[in-house]
């Protein structure tokens, strides 16, 4: 580490991870930032040392001896893999979501941080969105009264990713919302999907998180084959519903001191009464939540600390991710214990996939 900050490494420099790029660039405590991309490979034996300013780098491996800490930003298959090699050379590591795509490489990474003495930080960075916070604060308080479930609504036209299906490039957002507001992890999953335009992986899907020990169920829909982008959770409550909408600018999250009144014992379904009441957006102030989330990775990595949002985090959240996979595939509810109980040691490939550029 330098006297006056630790250097960072971005690998990946693609959408997001041109977004780290720029907030490390102005993160308290950074000294230095590079670049990590394939795209950097020498041609004709040139090896470009800058890009718009910053020193770059085609592999992981010959930026290791520059850097302190390095955040993944690459396709989710080469997470694990470029995550262990950075965590066996001591260094500090924050992966975008998902953490893998597999509990067990997720879990893998988590022990090997252990073992090494770094930090490890997944990217969950809507766990770091003053928003979602004010809507964990209404849950927990009871201002809801009695919750009966979240909806959720991530939907876009694109972006395709290569290895993944909409699932793992959009669900992670919601998973982890979803664990964060309610404070616990869902017991068992259950997905459906379609495959319309990609001929092998879904672009449409609907997932079922059921919180047993809470009584609550989680409705996700994630797409990539909609004409409107919309980034939505709504709680549902006995005394009153919450709509977290991240596309509203300043009225980011709205109280509606709505609900519905169950008919008593003798009276007729017919009999359910409603309760309609005001409306209110409370103030909430914005910080970029992605800025938040490196600035936290960055003092954590300096100081030691764990980060709010630790490995185990991210595990929770492979986790879910794994069994919709499996509903996926066999069409049936799965239980979050079938891929925790699994025997087997996951493994690196001998070669970790190349640091491509990323669009998740």
């Amino acid at each position: 580490m330098q006297p006056d900050g630790i250097r960072v490494g971005v690998v990946g420099l693609g959408y997001w991870g041109s977004k780290h790029l720029r907030v490390l660039r102005s993160t308290t405590g950074v000294a230095a930032v590079v670049g990590i991309d394939q795209r950097f490979a020498p041609i004709d034996g040139a090896q470009p040392q800058e890009d718009n300013g910053v020193t770059v780098f085609a592999d992981l491996e010959e930026a290791l001896p520059e850097v302190d800490a390095v955040v993944i930003a690459t396709p989710p298959a080469s997470h694990a893999d470029l995550g262990l090699k950075a965590i066996a050379a001591g260094k500090h590591v924050l992966v975008e979501k998902p953490m893998a795509t597999t509990t067990e490489a997720a879990q893998s990474l988590v022990e090997a941080a252990r073992a090494m003495g770094v930090v490890l930080m997944p990217g969950h960075t809507f766990e770091h969105n003053a928003a979602v916070h004010k809507l964990r604060e209404l849950i927990q308080a009871g201002d809801l009264g009695r919750l009966f479930y979240l909806d959720c609504a991530r939907l876009n036209l694109g972006l395709y990713q290569s290895d993944v299906n909409v699932i793992l490039d959009l669900a992670p957002h919601d998973i982890s919302i979803s664990n964060f507001v309610l404070g616990a992890r869902p017991t068992t999953v259950t997905a459906w999907g379609s495959r319309h335009v990609h001929p092998e992986h879904e672009d449409v899907a609907y997932l079922r998180l059921d919180y047993a020990d809470l009584g609550v169920r989680t409705h996700v829909h994630v797409s990539w084959l909609d004409p409107h982008k919309v980034r939505r959770i709504t709680a549902v409550g006995a005394k009153k519903m919450v709509v977290y909408n991240d596309m509203a600018g300043e009225e980011r999250i709205r109280i509606y001191d709505k609900s519905a009144v169950p008919p008593g014992s003798d009276a007729p379904l017919s009999g359910v009464a409603y309760h309609l009441g005001d409306v209110v957006s409370p103030y909430v102030a914005f910080a970029e939540p992605l800025a938040v989330q490196d600035q936290e990775f960055v003092q954590c990595a300096i100081n030691g600390t764990t980060p709010s949002v630790d490995g185990a985090s991210g595990v929770a959240v492979v986790q879910a991710l794994e069994c919709a996979q499996i509903s996926l595939r066999e069409q049936r509810p799965v239980a979050v214990a079938e891929v925790t109980q699994r025997t087997g040691r996951w493994r690196p490939a001998i070669d970790a996939a190349p640091a491509a550029t990323s669009v998740g």
